[in-house]
Formats: C-alpha cells, sequence, structure tokens
C-alpha cells in the first residue's frame, strides 16, 4: 500500500512537471542551447517521459483499481495517455510548438489529475461489510 502511495504522489509529481515543462517548451526551445542545456529539448527525452508516463500511469492505476474497483482514475488517465501520444506520435501538433505545448501540457496534467484521483480513491477506500474486498 506505501508502495502504491508512492507511485502515486510520484506519478501526480512527474506528470505536472511534465506538464509545466510542455507548457514552457516553446520557450525553452530557444533557452536550452544558450544554457547548454539543448538535450532537453531533445526528442529521444520526450519519448522517454511519455513512455515512462504510460508504464507508470498504467502500473499505478492497475494497483489501485485492484484495491478500489472504480474506473474513476481510467477516465482521466486515458485522453491524458492519448494526447501526449498524439503529441509525440501526429507530425501535424509534433511539429508545431505552439500545438504541441497545449497538447502536452492538457495530456500531462490529465495524467496527473488521474494520479491524484487513485490516490484518492485508494486510500480513501474503507474495508467494510459491504466491501468485497474486506481485510
Amino acid at each position: 500500500m506505501r508502495f502504491q502511495r508512492f507511485l502515486d504522489r510520484f506519478g501526480t509529481t512527474a506528470s505536472m512537471v511534465c506538464a509545466v515543462h510542455c507548457a514552457l517548451l516553446p520557450v525553452l526551445i530557444s533557452v536550452l542551447p544558450a544554457l547548454g542545456l539543448g538535450v532537453l529539448a531533445m526528442n529521444g527525452v520526450e519519448w522517454g517521459f511519455v513512455v515512462f508516463a504510460t508504464v507508470l500511469g498504467l502500473f499505478s492505476l492497475w494497483l489501485g483499481y485492484r484495491r478500489h474497483r472504480v474506473y474513476r482514475a481510467l477516465a482521466f488517465l486515458t485522453p491524458g495517455l492519448a494526447l501526449v501520444w498524439l503529441g509525440v506520435l501526429v507530425p501535424q501538433i509534433h511539429l508545431q510548438p505552439l500545438r504541441h505545448a497545449v497538447v502536452m501540457t492538457a495530456g500531462g496534467t490529465l495524467i496527473a489529475i488521474a494520479h491524484l484521483v487513485n490516490l484518492r480513491l485508494s486510500h480513501g477506500h474503507v474495508h467494510d461489510a459491504n466491501c468485497r474486498h474486506g481485510h
């Protein structure tokens, strides 16, 4: 249970950092090379974040679902992941900095909300006589 709580908190934080990063991406693209940090704007780094967010989100929500049996968090994760994958896969989005920033920011925010909902459902769940998973 502690591990799942950690995953949801980490996922929330990572997703919000990703959303802020994507919102600031148009500015960062011009500033990072001057600071010697151009590697952070590379496509490989972005792909790594999207794959990591996908694996972490699915694993964390699967653990949460096993505990609370509610799909609500998935209702935020699914469109969030769809947006970030569209942001890296669709050239009409990926190659337009403003469009890309909006899509990726919205996706990262939805993923963060999914983790928060999962955290609330998992750790606000009370096992009682009506619960199928009472302990």
